[in-house]
């Protein structure tokens, strides 16, 4: 359960740095109510995750390194961002980063 709760920590916290970038700076009320929101809920998700005793150290950098994984490609994807093959290793090296800590906990 706890996982889950981590994974839509995750996607609310993807859904809502995309929505800050759509906010122009904050001054679109819509998108900026779905920033506020976003963060919020992945907040509240990803404290959930850990109180069902997921390792704190293991949570915060899935959480963080799959979101700055995914909102890399959303930004190269549907943003016009540039995904230079510097870019590219670095989001590889997230993957693996969670995957070693991951692999690290599971004893």
């Amino acid at each position: 359960m706890a996982w889950i709760l981590l994974a839509f920590a995750i996607a609310t916290e993807i859904l809502a740095t995309s929505a800050l970038k759509l906010s122009d700076g904050l001054t679109s009320l819509p998108w900026s109510i779905v920033t506020t929101t976003g963060y919020i809920a992945s907040f509240v998700l990803l404290a959930r995750a850990l109180k069902l005793q997921l390792d704190m150290g293991t949570a915060y950098a899935v959480w963080s390194g799959v979101g700055t994984a995914a909102i890399a490609l959303i930004g190269f994807l549907f943003m016009g961002e540039s995904l230079t093959p510097l870019k590219i290793g670095g989001i590889l090296l997230i993957i693996g980063g969670v995957i070693v800590l991951n692999l690290a906990g599971a004893h």
